[in-house]
């Protein structure tokens, strides 16, 4: 996946908010950090402002979700 698909579908879950909504932001984070690493993760938390919106820290390991 590349970091601009990651954003897209990042933002569309960003506009729902929910718990559920917070797992497929984890999903596509656990993606992006084994197909970019854990620097691109922490770049596209701080960016989308997911710290405050799912309390997803950079510096996470998302390696392991949905596998």
């Amino acid at each position: 996946m590349t970091l601009d698909k990651a954003r897209e579908l990042i933002t569309t879950q960003l506009r729902f908010g929910g718990g559920y909504n917070r797992n497929a932001v984890r999903l596509i984070l656990g993606e992006v950090q084994r197909e970019h690493g854990p620097q691109a993760v922490d770049g596209l938390i701080r960016e989308l402002g997911l710290e405050q919106a799912f309390d997803l820290r950079p510096g996470s390991d998302f390696s392991g979700v949905g596998r």
